[in-house]
């Protein structure tokens, strides 16, 4: 029997189907209350990354096949390419859900918080304190009040940046229950190369750009880095580059007050004409006319 082909969902489809986020800017949502969104109780593959903290009653579904229980003050981490099925909620039940794009999740990316992330790609349930959950809700309620109160609101970078403190704070509680310490001696080749490799573009991807440069830094094959890549995200070297790249140029076009040109030099790009088109390849758009479509300097 032929199977159907999964629901894809991604990150544009997701204000079609839940009209009411608290904050929406295209890159980012928060909303509280998904349970009357009947397309979400059939099976859908995501092509972003969310985070559910259960407020409430009590959550079951199905990710990757695996089954997962949730009640209150847990935590749900749900990565790109993930097949969720067999959503399942008690009637009081009650949730914080966070959506991003993953472009946007690789600016959360820094050296000290890399090996929260990979522990948590693979333990993706996590039971915070109370008092852990009273803080991720304090950002949450202040990103709503921002959004009732306008005139108060001086921008997107403002909202980034409590968005921002959300996810380093978020990560860094995880940490505490997850305790990796020790855990680099069973880890496999494969996972070691990737963790090396994810650091290195948190700190070099500003200036390199080249796979094999990687590679070789890592003393292995671009082909090997590659099929690495492949086995632990479906993204190839190449596309983690350029998507650590452009998070960083989005950042820098959309919050910052340095010119195209200096913008260009920051990145290492040779020339301008080169930053151009490759801002214009990952964006559909030339870097003026990103900045003027996303409201910069409103």
């Amino acid at each position: 029997m032929k199977q159907r082909p999964i629901t894809q969902l991604d990150l544009h489809d997701v204000p079609q189907v839940y009209h009411n986020f608290k904050y929406n800017d295209g890159e980012v949502f928060f909303a509280d209350n998904i349970t009357s969104v009947p397309g979400l109780m059939k099976q859908f593959q995501v092509n972003f990354i969310a985070y559910v903290m259960v407020l409430q009653g009590e959550l079951s579904l199905d990710v990757n096949g695996i089954q997962h229980h949730l009640d209150k003050n847990s935590s749900l981490f749900v990565d790109r390419k993930m097949v969720i099925d067999g959503i399942e909620h008690s009637d009081d039940f009650r949730c914080m859900i966070c959506v991003m794009s993953s472009d946007m999740g690789f600016s959360f990316f820094n050296k000290s918080l890399l090996q929260s992330i990979m522990h948590i790609m693979a333990n993706p349930v996590i039971k915070l304190e109370q008092n852990e959950v009273d803080l991720m809700m304090k950002y949450y309620d202040l990103l709503v009040f921002k959004m009732d109160y306008p005139e108060l609101n001086f921008g997107r970078e403002t909202m980034r940046d409590i968005i921002r403190c959300f996810a380093y704070d978020l990560l860094s509680n995880i940490n505490k229950h997850l305790h990796p310490e020790g855990d680099e001696d069973i880890l496999r080749q494969g996972d070691r190369i990737f963790r090396r490799f994810m650091m290195l573009l948190t700190e070099h991807a500003h200036v390199n750009r080249s796979v094999k440069s990687y590679a070789d830094e890592l003393c292995v094959s671009p082909k090997y880095l590659t099929s690495v890549c492949r086995k632990h995200g479906d993204y190839t070297a190449s596309e983690l580059i350029a998507n650590a790249v452009m998070s960083r140029i989005k950042q820098l076009l959309l919050y910052s007050d340095m010119s195209i040109k200096e913008i260009a030099n920051d990145m290492g790009f040779e020339n301008l004409s080169f930053f151009g088109k490759y801002v214009k390849k990952h964006l559909g758009l030339s870097p003026n006319h990103y900045r003027k479509a996303n409201g910069y300097g409103k």
